[in-house]
């Protein structure tokens, strides 16, 4: 080997060996970066010895994939969880203690009272007050409802400009991406910064990508609706002022088509988007039924009845008294329009009387024909309508046979065990999403202890090269002391 080829090697292997401890140098510091993936600097060798560094990622599709597809499940079941919790705090308040439920237990006891001293009008009274609270409560929750609905539709909306802000910021990357790969220069940073925004993305839809020549990345939804080729695909969404009963939301289209919120129940959604619109308009919408079926069972429980007379409205009326509701069948918005009756209520010039004696829609709907004091047959019929089975909408997702009271107490039970499951799924979905993370991270992530041995090896590298340029030097200015 002459001389002038052993320097060349010599300046080779320093060369290969200062771009190795370069990329090492930066793995190290991005440690600490979970959308950093590991470089590794590959050596190859060409004669008469000449060393090229390529730059490669140590990534894994197949890994990454899951994690996207985990990190979507989580981030759809948190929001559903997080949405319940409000909810329910907002409708039925600490410990159950302002829902409907509650007020008409609160009800019952007070009618109870009554019965057993119907010359008291002052229980009376406090029946009518009772009767008041559990209207409150059915308004309230009402309203409760509905402005969860509406501010739903406000974090959709964020959602959306923040989805269509990401796929902007992914075409950017996308397309450092594809020129670096077509010049031939190292793409890996534009790579993880087209990861890392891949997973923002993953928490607001599910995501499915695949690759195409030159690097360039295609996303669809789960459902196959493309997200991103080239350019963005358009995410819309009109979000509504305000909502009443039954009032439908707007949906949300991606590339003109709706996006759904997901098949199953309501405690599983994949990603954000679909959490949020499960809670506006699958466990919100579920619950204002539950509501309005409430405040008619019992409009229909306290009716005044008259022979060869229709059932007329009694304590609780409604915008259609002095009709009764059509038995079985859900009227939107009832909950929200209940109120009592004015002619029971004395604040208003009614008499509390009338619940011991009946006729307020008429003579013909007097039961204590006598007028006696003690008269309780009514009071007690009252409280047991509460408790008899009737007909309720399965719509609502209670199925069970009961009376208003029941009724009641299931529909905290409903959003209990919907609650509870979605608190489970989240849990399973975030270990998950964590494990799904630290095993990417694992395989494609930087080892600290793994870099610093590599290099102390690079420094034995450099040292041995350093060395034979020396001695190839200390020859040269030999043979030249020599020749001169």
């Amino acid at each position: 080997m002459s001389l002038s080829s052993a320097l060349s090697i010599a300046q080779s292997a320093l060369l290969a060996t200062s771009k190795q401890t370069s990329v090492v140098s930066r793995n190290v510091a991005d440690a600490s970066n979970p959308d950093y993936t590991r470089r590794i600097a590959v050596v190859t060798s060409t004669a008469p010895g000449a060393r090229m560094v390529e730059i490669q990622r140590t990534a894994n599709d197949l890994l990454f994939r899951q994690n996207l597809q985990a990190l979507s499940a989580w981030s759809g079941q948190s929001a559903l969880y997080d949405g319940m919790d409000q909810l329910d705090l907002s409708v039925n308040g600490v410990d159950n203690a302002s829902s409907p439920s509650t007020a008409i237990a609160n009800l019952q006891k007070a009618l109870q009272l009554y019965a057993t001293t119907p010359s008291n009008q002052n229980l009376g009274t406090s029946v009518v007050d009772a009767a008041k609270q559990v209207v409150n409560s059915l308004n309230s929750g009402t309203k409760a409802i509905q402005d969860f609905r509406t501010q739903a539709d406000s974090q959709l909306a964020t959602a959306v400009n923040d989805l269509n802000s990401l796929l902007s910021q992914f075409q950017d990357a996308n397309r450092a991406v594809i020129s670096g790969t077509r010049s031939g220069t190292d793409v890996s940073d534009a790579l993880d910064q087209r990861d890392a925004l891949l997973k923002k993305i993953s928490e607001y839809v599910p995501v499915s990508t695949f690759t195409r020549g030159d690097n360039d990345m295609v996303i669809t939804t789960k459902d196959g609706t493309t997200l991103f080729e080239t350019v963005p695909r358009s995410v819309t969404f009109t979000p509504s002022s305000g909502y009443s009963a039954g009032t439908p939301g707007n949906t949300i289209y991606i590339d003109n088509v709706p996006v759904s919120a997901g098949t199953g129940d309501n405690t599983t959604a994949d990603g954000k988007l679909a959490g949020l619109l499960k809670l506006r308009d699958g466990v919100a919408s579920t619950m204002q039924s539950q509501l309005d079926e409430i405040a008619r069972g019992l409009i229909t429980a306290f009716a005044e009845t008259a022979p060869s007379q229709p059932n007329a409205t009694g304590l609780f009326t409604w915008s259609g008294a002095p009709a009764i509701p059509p038995a079985g069948t859900l009227v939107d918005g009832l909950a929200g329009s209940i109120s009592v009756n004015a002619a029971f209520d004395p604040s208003a010039g009614g008499n509390p009387a009338l619940l011991r004696d009946g006729g307020a829609n008429g003579v013909a709907y007097v039961a204590n024909t006598g007028g006696g004091a003690s008269y309780a047959d009514l009071l007690i019929g009252y409280g047991n309508k509460l408790d008899q089975p009737m007909a309720f909408d399965t719509s609502t997702g209670i199925a069970v046979s009961s009376g208003v009271s029941d009724y009641a107490a299931n529909a905290i039970g409903w959003f209990e065990g919907v609650r509870q499951q979605a608190s489970t799924n989240a849990d399973n979905k975030q270990a998950l999403a964590a494990r799904s993370a630290e095993a990417l991270s694992n395989d494609t992530g930087v080892n600290i202890d793994q870099e610093m041995s590599l290099l102390l090896d690079l420094e034995h590298t450099y040292q041995a090269s350093a060395h034979m340029m020396k001695t190839v030097g200390d020859m040269l200015d030999s043979l030249l002391a020599a020749v001169g």
